[in-house]
């Protein structure tokens, strides 16, 4: 099976690999490139995979996966690429998977070898616990094929879908940064829940089991109906109406939601994450 290098040892590098080890990789295909002693060691230990460095890990590897901050590729392409460039006659064909925020496929494709294939993917932190999704953009010298292969390596943590590369910024906003608004909201509604008489235990328990039991409703009535995009689309507003008794305590409830101005200030925070992610975006140059 091909060699997978994942450069970056930090949560999403760790993630990753803990991923593919429970999908049944073998041990002996993949390989982490992580600079920090200590955390070397503590991967080292807790996977028995091989930890090395990046020059290493890039020269075996097929795929090779960017698993760093934004901050750190710059300082990082140069030895990636210098690797890559030695190990262009010795293996099969690289494929480069980034999955540093704003760090568009055009930068990596002018570091690395003429026409290496690059593939940007912005997973989200539930992959941390397998339940994350990951939206994978391809640069322009990555085929079906290679697109193909690298959703079965985040299919290992969760979702996958494909979409362009001028959307991932919206992705961003809503996936990348979607887990804090939703942990925004259960802290908000266990708050709610303590003013209106419960304890903080009872609340929170309550508050995150009705979270994950209505996230379930939802995933089981799509996966239902073929996954289709106007299925995706109604089936949120179709369970709410089966909640929501006419002038009972949830349209009540929904009411005061909606006079707060609940969905102007949704699409308020996406559009500002957004516009930070464009603001963020490293330069091809």
């Amino acid at each position: 099976m091909a060699r997978i290098a994942i450069i970056g040892g930090g949560n999403m590098g760790e993630a990753l690999l803990s991923g593919l080890l429970r999908a049944g990789r073998q041990v002996k295909d993949l390989v982490v490139a992580e600079k920090n002693p200590d955390r070397a060691e503590y991967l080292s230990k807790t996977y028995s995979v091989l930890v090395t460095t990046v020059a290493d890990a890039v020269e075996t590897a097929t795929y090779v996966i960017i698993a760093v901050k934004p901050a750190d590729v710059q300082n990082l392409i140069g030895e990636i690429a210098d690797a890559a460039a030695r190990a262009e006659s010795s293996t099969e064909e690289q494929v480069f998977v980034s999955i540093a925020a704003g760090v568009p496929t055009e930068f990596f494709e002018n570091k690395l070898p003429a026409g290496a294939p690059v593939i940007r993917v912005m997973p989200n932190t539930p992959v941390l616990v397998g339940g994350g999704v990951s939206a994978l953009a391809a640069g322009r010298f990555a085929t079906a094929e290679h697109l193909k292969e690298v959703a079965a390596i985040f299919d290992a943590v969760g979702g996958v879908l494909v979409v362009p590369e001028s959307q991932l910024d919206a992705v961003t906003a809503v996936s990348g940064s979607g887990p804090a608004y939703f942990f925004l909201m259960v802290e908000a509604l266990v708050d709610a829940g303590v003013e209106a008489g419960l304890t903080r235990s009872v609340a929170t328990e309550l508050v995150v089991k009705t979270m994950a039991g209505s996230a379930a409703m939802l995933l089981d009535r799509i996966d239902r109906s073929g996954g289709s995009a106007s299925a995706t689309d109604t089936t949120p507003a179709e369970l709410r109406a089966t909640v929501t008794s006419p002038g009972g305590t949830t349209a009540a409830g929904l009411r005061e939601l909606e006079r707060g101005g609940l969905r102007s200030a949704v699409a308020a925070a996406v559009e500002a994450a957004k516009a930070r992610s464009e603001q963020l975006r490293i330069t091809s140059e």
